[in-house]
């Protein structure tokens, strides 16, 4: 299942709705394969703190961080190879694209001066997600790593990561700013005449309203990204081609509920229909029926949640049996939900479920015991019925 992927893939990349366990499965999968004595950088998209602090550090920036193997070690999951982390900076990736393709250090500077540019490289929607495929495009090639691990931008629609760069050139290779590139290009200023005179009588309302600086600002800003690009078009198509190859694989997941799975169904046939590679699902917070072996009674009940990883850790014994019921109904509507995920999975695409835990992975620990279930697939923890039912 997913160990398969951790030892024969460059990059995994983790996609999914909202609050699902994207961010955390990254992680636990990179513990995972640098147990396996894999080179593995993580690379997240504003993290939650407790990740950080799961990973021993006070924060995760820009700058890839080795993370201190000692405390896996302690955990009893000593780390063969290394663990890197790293959080994408949106600006600092735009800016380095812009240095690296520029076709001259003073255009480079031009552009990164230009208050359109600073604008777009921090606030357009789209540029996040544009950015963290231009970022993975850029460390796949690094050869300190064996395994690179993306977690995908915290977006409400999964859909925005494969969509983002396609609505960033709509909005910056139209045909309306190819007017302007036009007008520019000529005279290094934006000259009306060249224009129809429609779109002259457009432009120069633009001008009176915020200023002729600024539409010229618009069109130096576009020009030097013509430039530097060589053609949004083109780049986008480095970007998919990237995203197409054989050494990527996407991790899709989800939780049990209706919605989500919904969502991952649907990520999954964009992918399959853009031809990009499906390594698995995985299903986090999946609730397991405890199987009483006898006549449930508040004894073969308590025992049946002990062999299925559950334990009340409050209440009188008369509450075993009403334990029991609510943590079976809850096991079956999960496996009611997820028939949809294992038919429209078929034989072909794994689907790992793992079970509900007490608490949020917030040390180390807690990322080996992940890491340990997600490449298991199956099978109960110690998890206390309170916390496991949400009372």
């Amino acid at each position: 299942m997913l160990a398969g992927l951790l030892d024969t893939k460059h990059v995994l990349i983790t996609v999914g709705a909202g609050g699902v366990g994207k961010t955390t499965t990254a992680a636990a999968l990179g513990v995972a394969a640098a147990q396996r004595g894999k080179r593995v950088l993580c690379l997240t998209i504003d993290p939650a703190r407790r990740l950080a602090q799961s990973f021993g550090l006070q924060g995760i920036t820009s700058e890839a961080t080795i993370v201190d193997p000692a405390p896996f070690a302690a955990a009893g999951a000593p780390l063969k190879g290394e663990l890197w982390v790293m959080m994408l900076d949106t600006k600092s990736t735009f800016d380095e694209l812009v240095r690296r393709h520029s076709s001259s250090a003073e255009k480079a500077e031009r552009l990164l001066r230009n208050k359109l540019y600073q604008y777009v490289s921090t606030q357009l929607a789209g540029t996040n997600e544009y950015m963290a495929v231009e970022k993975l495009v850029l460390v796949r090639n690094d050869p300190r790593y064996d395994l690179v691990l993306l977690d995908t931008p915290p977006t409400a629609n999964a859909l925005d990561f494969l969509d983002a760069p396609e609505r960033l050139i709509d909005a910056l290779d139209s045909a309306t700013m190819r007017w302007f590139i036009d007008a520019f290009e000529s005279t290094g200023k934006v000259s009306f005449n060249l224009l129809a005179r429609s779109a002259a009588v457009v432009l120069k309302g633009i001008g009176r309203l915020v200023g002729g600086g600024l539409v010229e600002t618009m069109a130096e800003f576009i020009t030097a990204l013509d430039d530097l690009f060589g053609g949004f078009r083109s780049r986008a198509a480095v970007l998919e081609a990237a995203l197409q190859s054989p050494d990527v694989a996407f991790v899709l997941v989800t939780s049990p509920s209706p919605s989500s799975i919904q969502e991952v169904l649907y990520f999954e046939k964009r992918l399959r229909d853009a031809n990009m590679p499906r390594g698995a699902f995985v299903v986090n917070r999946v609730h397991e029926r405890p199987e009483a072996r006898d006549e449930i009674t508040e004894a073969s009940a308590d025992a049946a949640l002990k062999r299925s990883g559950l334990e009340l850790d409050y209440g009188a014994p008369a509450r075993f049996i009403r334990a029991y019921e609510d943590a079976t109904k809850l096991a079956q509507l999960d496996t009611l939900h997820l028939r949809a995920l294992d038919q429209a999975a078929g034989e072909g695409l794994p689907v790992v479920r793992v079970p509900e835990l007490p608490t949020d992975v917030h040390d180390a620990r807690g990322l080996v015991r992940l890491s340990s279930l997600l490449l298991r697939g199956s099978g109960a923890i110690s998890v206390p019925l309170a916390s496991a039912l949400g009372t």
